[in-house]
């Protein structure tokens, strides 16, 4: 039996040449090789500023400290996010404030942010879940003339845009993952943006516990080792050369999915607007009876993978309240086979196969 696994990315010669290369010139802490993965970076998402870092959610840390958000703070967080997001808010000693989402594209549900702001809101992380953009046009209209910072958590939207630019370039700052289920990956990594030339020097203090000059060492504030390095920076600049190819297979098994799927009974793509930039990292679908399809598909070798609980059913942020908008993601939605080396015949075994349980529904 062919065993399809949910996710596929690539890892070639390439990595593998400039990895042994920096290891040759032994480039294999934060310098070098870092600084020019960072460069690239700035270019293509058109940003002055890049801070590598050792993962997403340190990258939210990093950004939370750096607006010296702490304990006494609030931070209003969409249910319906990776718990590294609350995760982050938690560890700089900040309450997180749960808030609904709208049900179809991920944004903070707009008319719960006048309810939840009051004088210790400090920020809101709106979340651009798999490359689909949050409103954060309609954000800044209800925060202005707020003293309410907006940190953008892009850690499945690198190079997703909408009509104002790239997502995560758009708030104080602008977090991005590195992990392995990402568009481009360094196994684990991480990096910060920002325009903001003063956050960017707390940045870099920050990643080095506080200290600004490794050599002539002196403590200017707060920090921690949150270093990248050569070695993973050399897989990211590999993975960077083929962007634009690991782009294109992603919109085309999304657009696989969506016209193969179309009109089945019970399942739904979730849809992205590809047409105004975003980049569909995940197949996601909605399925009525998701846990007969997983037990299903599996026995015919394809693995998928439940969507990630809501926020409010974790223990440590148990809120009681109902989030009805965010509920049906938490029961219902799953991730088809997808990533940027997934082969496109994969696709098309997985779109038979769920026409095939379809049919003995």
């Amino acid at each position: 039996m062919k065993h399809i696994s949910w996710w596929q990315i690539e890892l070639s010669d390439l990595e593998i040449e400039l990895t042994t290369k920096a290891l040759k010139n032994k480039n294999i802490s934060q310098g070098i090789v870092t600084e020019e993965f960072e460069s690239k970076i700035s270019e293509l998402l058109g940003i002055p500023y890049v801070t590598a870092c050792t993962s997403g959610s340190t990258a939210l840390l990093m950004s939370l400290v750096a607006a010296k958000i702490g304990p006494g703070d609030e931070v209003i967080v969409p249910n319906r996010t990776w718990i590294a997001t609350a995760h982050a808010v938690m560890m700089v000693g900040a309450k997180v404030v749960l808030a609904d989402d709208d049900g179809e594209d991920s944004s903070i549900f707009l008319n719960q942010i006048n309810k939840k702001i009051n004088s210790r809101t400090k920020a809101i992380i709106p979340v651009h879940l798999c490359g689909r953009s949050c409103d954060i046009n309609g954000l800044k209209s209800v925060l202005k003339k707020r003293n309410v910072l907006i940190i953008e958590d892009a850690a499945q939207a690198f190079m997703s845009g909408n009509q104002n630019g790239f997502l995560g370039t758009q708030g104080l700052t602008g977090c991005f993952s590195l992990s392995l289920a990402k568009l481009i990956s360094t196994g684990q990594g991480g990096f910060v943006v920002t325009k903001d030339k003063k956050v960017f020097e707390r940045l870099k203090s920050l990643r080095n516990h506080g200290v600004n000059d490794p050599v002539n060492v002196s403590y200017k504030g707060f920090g921690f080792n949150f270093r990248f390095n050569d070695i993973l920076a050399s897989i990211g600049i590999a993975q960077l050369k083929r962007l634009k190819n690991n782009i294109y297979n992603i919109k085309t098994i999304y657009t696989t999915y969506l016209e193969g799927l179309h009109n089945l009974r019970g399942i739904r793509v979730i849809e992205k607007r590809i047409n105004d930039g975003e980049i569909p990292l995940y197949a996601e679908i909605l399925c009525e009876c998701r846990e007969k399809l997983i037990k299903y598909l599996k026995n015919a070798g394809i693995q998928t993978r439940p969507y990630y609980p809501n926020l409010n059913l974790a223990p440590q942020l148990r809120d009681r309240r109902r989030f009805p908008k965010s509920e049906k993601y938490g029961i219902n939605g799953l991730f088809l086979p997808c990533g940027p080396a997934q082969q496109l015949k994969n696709v098309n075994i997985t779109i038979q196969k769920i026409h095939d349980f379809s049919k003995q529904q």
